[in-house]
Protein backbone atom coordinates (compact mmCIF):
# COMPACT_ATOMS: atom_id res chain seq x y z
CA UNK A 1 0.00 0.00 0.00
CA UNK A 2 1.26 3.33 -0.92
CA UNK A 3 2.12 5.78 1.90
CA UNK A 4 -0.58 8.55 2.62
CA UNK A 5 0.78 12.13 1.07
CA UNK A 6 1.18 14.13 4.64
CA UNK A 7 -1.35 17.23 4.03
CA UNK A 8 0.35 20.53 3.76
CA UNK A 9 -1.34 23.92 3.39
CA UNK A 10 -3.24 24.44 0.07
CA UNK A 11 -0.91 26.82 -1.94
CA UNK A 12 -1.72 29.11 -5.43
CA UNK A 13 0.20 30.95 -7.40
CA UNK A 14 0.00 32.59 -11.23
CA UNK A 15 1.65 29.94 -13.58
CA UNK A 16 1.61 31.52 -16.60
CA UNK A 17 3.54 35.13 -17.57
CA UNK A 18 1.12 37.78 -17.47
CA UNK A 19 2.03 41.51 -19.05
CA UNK A 20 -0.65 44.16 -20.31
CA UNK A 21 -2.54 43.03 -23.88
CA UNK A 22 -0.07 39.74 -24.09
CA UNK A 23 -1.32 36.94 -24.10
CA UNK A 24 -4.78 35.12 -24.38
CA UNK A 25 -4.91 32.83 -21.71
CA UNK A 26 -3.59 33.16 -18.12
CA UNK A 27 -3.67 30.22 -15.60
CA UNK A 28 -4.11 30.44 -12.03
CA UNK A 29 -2.87 27.39 -10.47
CA UNK A 30 -3.69 25.70 -6.51
CA UNK A 31 -2.91 22.62 -5.02
CA UNK A 32 -3.61 21.39 -1.50
CA UNK A 33 -6.62 19.68 0.28
CA UNK A 34 -8.91 22.24 0.19
CA UNK A 35 -8.16 23.59 -3.53
CA UNK A 36 -11.08 22.01 -4.47
CA UNK A 37 -13.69 23.11 -1.71
CA UNK A 38 -12.08 26.71 -2.95
CA UNK A 39 -12.62 26.27 -6.50
CA UNK A 40 -16.35 25.06 -5.95
CA UNK A 41 -16.92 28.83 -3.55
CA UNK A 42 -15.61 30.27 -6.80
CA UNK A 43 -16.53 28.72 -9.78
CA UNK A 44 -20.08 28.38 -10.97
CA UNK A 45 -20.50 25.77 -13.81
CA UNK A 46 -23.66 25.57 -15.61
CA UNK A 47 -25.97 22.95 -16.23
CA UNK A 48 -25.32 19.41 -15.11
CA UNK A 49 -21.14 19.35 -15.66
CA UNK A 50 -19.96 16.64 -13.11
CA UNK A 51 -16.55 17.69 -11.21
CA UNK A 52 -14.36 14.91 -12.02
CA UNK A 53 -10.85 14.31 -11.89
CA UNK A 54 -8.95 14.98 -15.67
CA UNK A 55 -12.19 17.27 -16.66
CA UNK A 56 -12.62 20.98 -18.17
CA UNK A 57 -15.64 22.57 -16.78
CA UNK A 58 -16.78 25.81 -18.09
CA UNK A 59 -17.92 28.61 -16.05
CA UNK A 60 -18.04 31.69 -14.25
CA UNK A 61 -16.11 33.08 -11.64
CA UNK A 62 -17.71 35.06 -8.74
CA UNK A 63 -16.22 36.84 -5.79
CA UNK A 64 -17.95 34.91 -2.83
CA UNK A 65 -18.47 38.40 -0.74
CA UNK A 66 -20.29 40.53 -3.62
CA UNK A 67 -21.61 38.17 -5.70
CA UNK A 68 -19.80 40.09 -8.51
CA UNK A 69 -19.14 38.11 -12.02
CA UNK A 70 -15.07 38.12 -11.98
CA UNK A 71 -14.00 36.50 -15.25
CA UNK A 72 -15.51 33.94 -17.58
CA UNK A 73 -13.81 30.92 -17.43
CA UNK A 74 -12.35 26.87 -17.62
CA UNK A 75 -11.70 24.97 -14.67
CA UNK A 76 -9.25 21.99 -15.08
CA UNK A 77 -9.65 19.46 -12.35
CA UNK A 78 -6.48 17.01 -11.07
CA UNK A 79 -7.41 14.97 -7.88
CA UNK A 80 -5.46 13.32 -6.02
CA UNK A 81 -2.85 10.99 -6.75
CA UNK A 82 -3.18 11.84 -10.53
CA UNK A 83 -1.84 14.96 -10.71
CA UNK A 84 1.78 17.33 -10.91
CA UNK A 85 2.33 17.29 -6.97
CA UNK A 86 0.19 14.31 -6.05
CA UNK A 87 -1.92 17.10 -4.67
CA UNK A 88 -5.47 17.90 -5.41
CA UNK A 89 -4.51 20.51 -7.76
CA UNK A 90 -7.34 22.67 -9.65
CA UNK A 91 -6.14 25.41 -12.76
CA UNK A 92 -8.70 28.23 -13.66
CA UNK A 93 -7.65 29.49 -17.17
CA UNK A 94 -8.99 32.84 -17.44
CA UNK A 95 -8.88 35.23 -20.09
CA UNK A 96 -4.82 36.59 -20.42
CA UNK A 97 -3.39 39.98 -19.02
CA UNK A 98 -2.90 41.12 -15.77
CA UNK A 99 -6.94 42.08 -14.11
CA UNK A 100 -8.61 38.74 -14.50
CA UNK A 101 -5.59 36.62 -13.28
CA UNK A 102 -4.82 39.02 -10.22
CA UNK A 103 -8.18 39.23 -9.04
CA UNK A 104 -8.86 35.37 -9.68
CA UNK A 105 -5.45 34.75 -7.62
CA UNK A 106 -6.57 37.33 -5.25
CA UNK A 107 -9.78 35.59 -4.40
CA UNK A 108 -8.10 32.16 -3.89
CA UNK A 109 -5.90 33.93 -1.72
CA UNK A 110 -8.98 35.16 0.84
CA UNK A 111 -10.57 31.78 0.59
CA UNK A 112 -7.84 30.22 2.52
CA UNK A 113 -4.84 29.59 0.19
CA UNK A 114 -1.47 30.52 0.68
CA UNK A 115 0.96 32.18 -1.69
CA UNK A 116 3.21 29.67 -3.40
CA UNK A 117 7.07 30.04 -3.12
CA UNK A 118 9.09 29.84 -6.00
CA UNK A 119 9.45 26.13 -7.17
CA UNK A 120 6.92 25.23 -4.71
CA UNK A 121 4.57 23.10 -6.76
CA UNK A 122 7.57 21.31 -8.07
CA UNK A 123 9.07 20.77 -4.16
CA UNK A 124 5.24 19.19 -3.25
CA UNK A 125 6.05 16.71 -6.33
CA UNK A 126 9.30 15.87 -5.27
CA UNK A 127 8.83 15.52 -1.69
CA UNK A 128 5.90 13.32 -2.49
CA UNK A 129 7.43 10.88 -4.13
CA UNK A 130 6.27 11.88 -8.24
CA UNK A 131 9.93 13.17 -8.96
CA UNK A 132 13.33 12.48 -7.59
CA UNK A 133 15.75 15.69 -7.70
CA UNK A 134 17.55 15.46 -10.84
CA UNK A 135 13.95 14.90 -12.46
CA UNK A 136 12.63 18.45 -11.00
CA UNK A 137 15.86 20.46 -11.58
CA UNK A 138 15.19 18.69 -15.23
CA UNK A 139 12.12 20.82 -15.07
CA UNK A 140 13.60 23.89 -14.17
CA UNK A 141 16.04 23.73 -17.35
CA UNK A 142 13.18 22.71 -19.50
CA UNK A 143 11.18 25.80 -18.93
CA UNK A 144 14.82 28.54 -19.02
CA UNK A 145 15.81 26.30 -22.16
CA UNK A 146 17.33 28.50 -24.35
CA UNK A 147 18.01 26.17 -27.67
CA UNK A 148 15.76 23.19 -28.74
CA UNK A 149 19.26 21.07 -27.73
CA UNK A 150 19.12 22.26 -23.94
CA UNK A 151 15.53 21.67 -24.32
CA UNK A 152 16.07 18.02 -25.18
CA UNK A 153 18.78 17.19 -22.79
CA UNK A 154 15.97 18.40 -19.71
CA UNK A 155 13.42 16.12 -21.28
CA UNK A 156 16.02 13.34 -20.66
CA UNK A 157 16.61 14.23 -17.39
CA UNK A 158 12.63 14.33 -16.77
CA UNK A 159 12.73 11.10 -17.94
CA UNK A 160 14.83 9.83 -14.79
CA UNK A 161 18.04 8.81 -16.92
CA UNK A 162 20.64 10.58 -15.13
CA UNK A 163 18.68 9.18 -12.25
CA UNK A 164 18.72 5.76 -13.32
CA UNK A 165 22.32 6.07 -13.86
CA UNK A 166 23.41 7.43 -10.41
CA UNK A 167 20.58 4.72 -8.99
CA UNK A 168 22.95 2.38 -10.50
CA UNK A 169 26.58 3.99 -8.93
CA UNK A 170 24.98 3.91 -5.78
CA UNK A 171 23.22 0.18 -5.67
CA UNK A 172 27.14 -0.68 -6.58
CA UNK A 173 28.74 1.14 -3.93
CA UNK A 174 25.88 -0.15 -1.45
CA UNK A 175 26.62 -3.80 -2.65
CA UNK A 176 30.45 -3.37 -1.94
CA UNK A 177 29.77 -1.58 1.92
CA UNK A 178 27.11 -5.02 2.11
CA UNK A 179 30.62 -7.30 1.28
CA UNK A 180 32.88 -5.25 3.25
CA UNK A 181 30.44 -5.34 6.87
CA UNK A 182 29.69 -8.52 6.60
CA UNK A 183 33.43 -9.39 6.64
CA UNK A 184 33.32 -6.94 9.77
CA UNK A 185 30.43 -8.73 11.42
CA UNK A 186 30.65 -12.01 10.22
CA UNK A 187 34.41 -13.02 9.61
CA UNK A 188 34.73 -16.31 11.00
CA UNK A 189 31.31 -17.69 8.96
CA UNK A 190 32.30 -16.14 5.61
CA UNK A 191 34.91 -16.48 3.28
CA UNK A 192 37.76 -14.70 2.72
CA UNK A 193 36.76 -11.10 1.11
CA UNK A 194 38.18 -10.96 -2.48
CA UNK A 195 39.79 -7.66 -2.67
CA UNK A 196 40.92 -8.22 -6.51
CA UNK A 197 36.67 -8.15 -7.24
CA UNK A 198 36.34 -5.32 -5.22
CA UNK A 199 39.18 -3.44 -6.79
CA UNK A 200 37.09 -4.63 -10.22
CA UNK A 201 34.33 -3.11 -8.92
CA UNK A 202 35.45 0.18 -8.05
CA UNK A 203 37.30 0.90 -11.24
CA UNK A 204 34.30 0.52 -12.84
CA UNK A 205 32.24 2.86 -10.61
CA UNK A 206 35.19 5.63 -11.07
CA UNK A 207 34.99 4.94 -15.03
CA UNK A 208 31.40 5.49 -14.89
CA UNK A 209 31.67 8.07 -12.53
CA UNK A 210 34.14 10.00 -14.27
CA UNK A 211 31.95 9.54 -18.16
CA UNK A 212 29.26 11.64 -16.45
CA UNK A 213 30.95 14.19 -15.15
CA UNK A 214 32.48 14.92 -18.58
CA UNK A 215 29.35 16.12 -19.45
CA UNK A 216 29.53 18.45 -17.30
CA UNK A 217 31.09 21.71 -18.97
CA UNK A 218 29.07 20.88 -22.35
CA UNK A 219 25.68 20.56 -20.15
CA UNK A 220 26.25 24.32 -18.39
CA UNK A 221 27.10 25.45 -21.52
CA UNK A 222 23.64 24.28 -23.56
CA UNK A 223 21.93 25.86 -20.27
CA UNK A 224 23.67 29.20 -19.80
CA UNK A 225 25.19 29.66 -23.27
CA UNK A 226 28.04 31.21 -24.42
CA UNK A 227 29.59 34.49 -24.69
CA UNK A 228 31.12 35.73 -27.67
CA UNK A 229 32.51 39.27 -27.86
CA UNK A 230 33.86 40.49 -31.79
CA UNK A 231 37.16 42.91 -31.12
CA UNK A 232 39.49 44.83 -33.53
CA UNK A 233 40.15 48.50 -34.43
CA UNK A 234 37.78 51.23 -35.97
CA UNK A 235 35.90 50.64 -39.13
CA UNK A 236 37.30 46.99 -39.72
CA UNK A 237 33.86 45.42 -40.29
CA UNK A 238 32.46 44.71 -36.63
CA UNK A 239 29.11 45.90 -36.73
CA UNK A 240 28.38 44.42 -39.78
CA UNK A 241 29.62 41.08 -38.95
CA UNK A 242 27.02 41.02 -36.03
CA UNK A 243 24.24 42.59 -38.42
CA UNK A 244 25.20 39.77 -41.00
CA UNK A 245 25.45 37.11 -38.53
CA UNK A 246 22.36 38.21 -36.68
CA UNK A 247 20.14 39.20 -40.31
CA UNK A 248 19.27 42.32 -38.32
CA UNK A 249 20.37 45.77 -37.97
CA UNK A 250 21.52 45.93 -34.02
CA UNK A 251 24.18 47.73 -34.96
CA UNK A 252 24.76 50.96 -36.60
CA UNK A 253 27.00 50.76 -39.73
CA UNK A 254 29.27 53.55 -41.44
CA UNK A 255 32.25 55.03 -42.89
CA UNK A 256 33.16 57.04 -39.85
CA UNK A 257 35.54 55.22 -37.57
CA UNK A 258 34.32 55.18 -33.81
CA UNK A 259 30.55 55.10 -34.64
CA UNK A 260 29.96 52.39 -31.88
CA UNK A 261 30.02 53.77 -28.63
CA UNK A 262 28.95 50.73 -26.54
CA UNK A 263 28.74 47.57 -26.57
CA UNK A 264 25.61 46.28 -28.60
CA UNK A 265 24.68 42.62 -28.16
CA UNK A 266 22.73 40.10 -30.28
CA UNK A 267 21.03 36.33 -29.20
CA UNK A 268 21.64 33.47 -31.46
CA UNK A 269 21.72 29.48 -31.78
CA UNK A 270 24.56 27.93 -33.68
CA UNK A 271 24.66 24.16 -33.46
CA UNK A 272 21.99 24.21 -30.26
CA UNK A 273 23.95 26.33 -28.51
CA UNK A 274 22.65 29.78 -27.32
CA UNK A 275 25.60 32.71 -28.08
CA UNK A 276 25.10 36.16 -27.22
CA UNK A 277 27.15 37.89 -29.29
CA UNK A 278 29.04 41.15 -28.06
CA UNK A 279 30.31 44.17 -30.58
CA UNK A 280 32.34 46.53 -28.95
CA UNK A 281 33.38 49.70 -29.84
CA UNK A 282 37.02 49.65 -32.18
CA UNK A 283 39.83 49.64 -29.90
CA UNK A 284 42.15 52.81 -30.29
CA UNK A 285 43.28 56.22 -28.43
CA UNK A 286 40.56 57.92 -28.37
CA UNK A 287 40.33 61.94 -27.94
CA UNK A 288 36.32 61.86 -27.52
CA UNK A 289 35.39 61.32 -23.28
CA UNK A 290 32.22 59.42 -24.99
CA UNK A 291 34.32 57.52 -27.27
CA UNK A 292 36.95 56.66 -24.45
CA UNK A 293 34.23 55.04 -22.28
CA UNK A 294 32.79 52.65 -24.91
CA UNK A 295 36.14 51.39 -25.19
CA UNK A 296 37.08 50.68 -21.68
CA UNK A 297 33.65 49.23 -21.63
CA UNK A 298 34.10 47.29 -24.15
CA UNK A 299 37.55 46.25 -23.30
CA UNK A 300 36.26 45.28 -19.75
CA UNK A 301 33.54 43.05 -21.35
CA UNK A 302 35.47 41.29 -23.84
CA UNK A 303 38.14 40.37 -21.45
CA UNK A 304 34.83 38.30 -19.91
CA UNK A 305 33.79 36.49 -23.18
CA UNK A 306 34.61 32.86 -23.47
CA UNK A 307 35.46 33.36 -26.82
CA UNK A 308 36.93 36.46 -28.46
CA UNK A 309 36.78 37.24 -31.68
CA UNK A 310 39.88 39.33 -33.16
CA UNK A 311 38.54 41.09 -36.50
CA UNK A 312 40.77 42.75 -38.94
CA UNK A 313 40.39 44.42 -42.61
CA UNK A 314 42.31 41.95 -45.03
CA UNK A 315 42.51 45.07 -47.33
CA UNK A 316 44.76 46.63 -44.69
CA UNK A 317 46.37 43.61 -43.56
CA UNK A 318 47.86 43.41 -40.12
CA UNK A 319 48.54 46.24 -38.73
CA UNK A 320 50.39 47.75 -34.90
CA UNK A 321 46.69 48.43 -33.56
CA UNK A 322 45.62 44.61 -34.35
CA UNK A 323 49.07 43.47 -32.43
CA UNK A 324 47.98 45.78 -29.49
CA UNK A 325 44.72 44.13 -28.97
CA UNK A 326 46.01 40.86 -30.22
CA UNK A 327 48.69 41.41 -27.28
CA UNK A 328 45.69 42.44 -24.71
CA UNK A 329 43.44 39.32 -25.40
CA UNK A 330 46.29 36.43 -25.94
CA UNK A 331 44.95 34.84 -23.30
CA UNK A 332 41.79 34.24 -24.36
CA UNK A 333 40.21 31.91 -26.50
CA UNK A 334 41.05 33.63 -29.68
CA UNK A 335 39.78 33.27 -33.51
CA UNK A 336 40.96 35.58 -35.79
CA UNK A 337 38.16 36.92 -38.05
CA UNK A 338 39.95 38.63 -41.20
CA UNK A 339 36.84 40.31 -42.95
CA UNK A 340 36.77 42.38 -46.64
CA UNK A 341 38.29 39.39 -47.86
CA UNK A 342 36.55 40.64 -51.80
CA UNK A 343 38.44 43.45 -51.24
CA UNK A 344 42.14 41.42 -51.89
CA UNK A 345 42.38 40.73 -55.65
CA UNK A 346 45.38 38.30 -55.76
CA UNK A 347 45.89 34.90 -53.56
CA UNK A 348 49.30 35.94 -52.06
CA UNK A 349 47.41 38.83 -49.97
CA UNK A 350 45.57 36.28 -48.46
CA UNK A 351 48.28 34.10 -47.97
CA UNK A 352 50.38 37.11 -45.99
CA UNK A 353 47.97 37.61 -43.77
CA UNK A 354 49.00 34.73 -41.15
CA UNK A 355 47.64 34.58 -37.78
CA UNK A 356 50.39 35.71 -34.82
CA UNK A 357 49.64 32.43 -33.12
CA UNK A 358 50.69 29.60 -35.10
CA UNK A 359 47.79 27.23 -33.22
CA UNK A 360 45.20 30.65 -33.53
CA UNK A 361 42.05 29.81 -35.62
CA UNK A 362 41.26 31.28 -38.88
CA UNK A 363 38.66 32.55 -40.80
CA UNK A 364 37.93 34.72 -44.24
CA UNK A 365 34.71 36.36 -44.16
CA UNK A 366 33.22 39.21 -46.59
CA UNK A 367 30.18 40.30 -44.26
CA UNK A 368 28.95 42.70 -46.82
CA UNK A 369 28.05 39.81 -49.16
CA UNK A 370 27.13 37.33 -46.15
CA UNK A 371 30.41 35.42 -47.30
CA UNK A 372 32.30 33.36 -44.09
CA UNK A 373 29.31 33.66 -41.71
CA UNK A 374 29.13 29.37 -41.96
CA UNK A 375 32.51 29.18 -41.36
CA UNK A 376 32.96 31.23 -38.56
CA UNK A 377 30.71 28.97 -36.67
CA UNK A 378 31.81 26.22 -37.70
CA UNK A 379 35.45 27.28 -36.06
CA UNK A 380 33.56 28.19 -33.03
CA UNK A 381 31.77 24.63 -32.62
CA UNK A 382 35.65 23.46 -33.21
CA UNK A 383 36.60 25.95 -30.42
CA UNK A 384 34.42 24.50 -27.85
CA UNK A 385 34.66 21.30 -28.06
CA UNK A 386 36.49 20.45 -31.21
CA UNK A 387 33.93 18.20 -32.81
CA UNK A 388 30.05 18.30 -33.49
CA UNK A 389 27.49 18.96 -30.21
CA UNK A 390 24.66 16.96 -30.97
CA UNK A 391 21.76 15.93 -28.50
CA UNK A 392 22.65 12.19 -29.17
CA UNK A 393 26.21 13.27 -27.42
CA UNK A 394 24.41 14.69 -24.48
CA UNK A 395 21.93 12.38 -23.04
CA UNK A 396 23.21 13.21 -19.73
CA UNK A 397 24.17 16.48 -18.96
CA UNK A 398 24.85 17.34 -15.24
CA UNK A 399 24.61 20.52 -13.67
CA UNK A 400 26.75 22.35 -11.49
CA UNK A 401 25.16 21.04 -7.79
CA UNK A 402 25.34 17.61 -8.93
CA UNK A 403 28.87 17.89 -10.64
CA UNK A 404 30.10 18.70 -7.25
CA UNK A 405 28.45 15.66 -5.70
CA UNK A 406 29.52 13.48 -8.11
CA UNK A 407 33.42 15.09 -7.38
CA UNK A 408 33.03 14.15 -3.71
CA UNK A 409 31.81 10.54 -4.47
CA UNK A 410 35.05 10.54 -6.83
CA UNK A 411 37.49 11.46 -3.95
CA UNK A 412 35.96 9.14 -1.86
CA UNK A 413 35.76 6.12 -4.37
CA UNK A 414 39.78 7.35 -5.10
CA UNK A 415 40.25 6.99 -1.52
CA UNK A 416 38.98 3.79 -0.77
CA UNK A 417 40.84 2.16 -3.80
CA UNK A 418 44.22 3.50 -1.65
CA UNK A 419 43.15 2.36 1.11
CA UNK A 420 42.87 -1.16 0.15
CA UNK A 421 46.33 -0.65 -1.73
CA UNK A 422 48.33 0.44 1.56
CA UNK A 423 46.40 -2.60 3.38
CA UNK A 424 44.09 -0.59 5.71
CA UNK A 425 41.78 -2.52 8.03
CA UNK A 426 38.11 -2.92 6.13
CA UNK A 427 36.92 -0.39 9.40
CA UNK A 428 38.43 2.24 6.82
CA UNK A 429 36.84 1.17 3.72
CA UNK A 430 34.04 2.40 4.74
CA UNK A 431 34.24 5.28 6.20
CA UNK A 432 34.82 6.57 2.78
CA UNK A 433 32.33 4.19 1.00
CA UNK A 434 29.55 5.75 3.05
CA UNK A 435 30.80 9.19 1.98
CA UNK A 436 30.21 8.27 -1.46
CA UNK A 437 26.78 6.81 -0.83
CA UNK A 438 25.48 10.10 0.94
CA UNK A 439 27.14 11.82 -2.22
CA UNK A 440 25.53 9.78 -5.02
CA UNK A 441 22.43 10.02 -2.84
CA UNK A 442 22.16 14.05 -2.68
CA UNK A 443 22.07 13.65 -6.42
CA UNK A 444 18.66 11.95 -6.65
CA UNK A 445 17.53 13.35 -3.40
CA UNK A 446 17.90 10.39 -1.15
CA UNK A 447 19.98 12.07 1.18
CA UNK A 448 19.19 15.58 1.27
CA UNK A 449 18.79 18.59 3.86
CA UNK A 450 15.90 20.83 4.16
CA UNK A 451 18.54 23.72 3.63
CA UNK A 452 19.71 21.92 0.06
CA UNK A 453 16.31 22.00 -0.54
CA UNK A 454 15.76 25.79 -0.08
CA UNK A 455 18.80 26.43 -2.19
CA UNK A 456 17.46 24.27 -5.26
CA UNK A 457 13.79 25.08 -5.08
CA UNK A 458 14.48 28.79 -5.15
CA UNK A 459 15.83 29.04 -8.65
CA UNK A 460 12.73 28.46 -9.89
CA UNK A 461 10.07 30.35 -11.18
CA UNK A 462 6.98 31.11 -8.89
CA UNK A 463 3.84 28.66 -10.14
CA UNK A 464 5.82 25.96 -10.71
Amino acid sequence: MANPIPQRETIVAIATAIAPQQGSVGIVRMSGAAAVAIARRLFRAPGDQSWQSHRILYGHIYAPQTDQWVDEALLLLMYSPRSYTREDVVEFHCHGGIMAVQQVLQLCLEAGAHLAQPGEFTLRAFLNGRLDLTQAESIADLVGAQSPQAAQTALVGIQGKLAQAIRQLRAACLDILAEVEARIDFEEDLPPLDEAAIQQQLAQVLADVANILSTADRGELLRSGLKVAIVGCPNVGKSSLLNAWSRSDRAIVTALPGTTRDVVESQLIVGGIPIKILDTAGIREATDQVEQIGIERSHAIAQSADLVLLTIDASVGWTQGDQVIFDQFKDRPLILVVNKIDLIESPEQKAAIQPPAADMPIVYTAVAHNQGIESLEQAILSAIHSGDLSAANLDLAINQRQAAALTRAQVALQQVKTTIQEGLPLDFWTIDLRSAIQALGEITGEEITESMLDQIFSRFCIGK
